[in-house]
C-alpha cells in the first residue's frame, strides 16, 4: 500500500453546498437570503444592537457604579514548575524574561504555589503565596520582595 493508493472512507467527504443554481436544487432563487432588503445583499449586515433608528438599548440604560478594572493590579504569575526548569540558582525579573516565561513589559511579578521545586534557588518577585514560599524555603531556597530588595540595595549605598 502506498500513500497514492489511499482513498477515504465512503460518506467521509461531502460536496460543497451549491447555492443559486435553481430551484429545483432547493437553494435556488433567493438562495437562503430570504427576500429582498439589506440582509439579502452582498455585504449587507446589520451591526449588534442596531434598532433601526431608535436610540439602542446600550445607551438608552444609565452607566453607573464603580469599576474596579481601571485600579486593579495586574501581575504576571509564575509558577513553582516554571521555576524549576529556569537555569542557575538565582531566579529575577531579567533570568524569567531570558527563560520566555513572562514579558519584559510586566510590571509586577507573582510566584504561586503549583507544582514542585527540587533545587534550592534564591527567587526575587514582587509578591508569593503561601505555598510558594514555604515550598521553596522547604527546598532549601530563599525568597526576596522585591520592595525589600530595592530598600536593603538603597541602605547598602548610602
Amino acid at each position: 500500500m502506498k500513500l497514492h493508493n489511499l482513498k477515504n472512507v465512503p460518506g467521509a467527504r461531502s460536496r460543497r453546498k451549491r447555492v443559486g443554481i435553481g430551484e429545483g436544487s432547493g437553494r435556488g432563487k433567493t438562495s437562503s437570503h430570504g427576500q429582498k432588503g439589506q440582509k439579502a445583499r452582498s455585504g449587507g449586515s446589520i451591526r449588534i444592537g442596531f434598532e433601526s433608528g431608535h436610540i439602542p438599548l446600550y445607551r438608552r440604560l444609565p452607566h453607573r457604579g464603580f469599576n474596579n478594572h481601571n485600579f486593579r493590579t495586574d501581575y504576571a504569575i509564575v509558577n513553582l514548575s516554571d521555576l524549576e526548569r529556569v537555569e542557575g540558582d538565582i531566579v529575577d525579573r531579567a533570568t524569567l524574561v531570558k527563560a520566555g516565561l513572562i514579558r519584559a513589559k510586566a510590571k509586577l511579578i507573582k510566584v504561586l504555589g503549583d507544582g514542585e521545586i527540587t533545587r534550592a534557588v534564591t527567587v526575587t518577585a514582587d509578591k508569593f503565596s503561601g505555598s510558594a514560599k514555604s515550598k521553596i524555603e522547604a527546598a532549601g531556597g530563599k525568597v526576596i520582595v522585591a520592595d525589600e530588595a530595592k530598600a536593603e540595595s538603597q541602605e547598602s549605598a548610602e
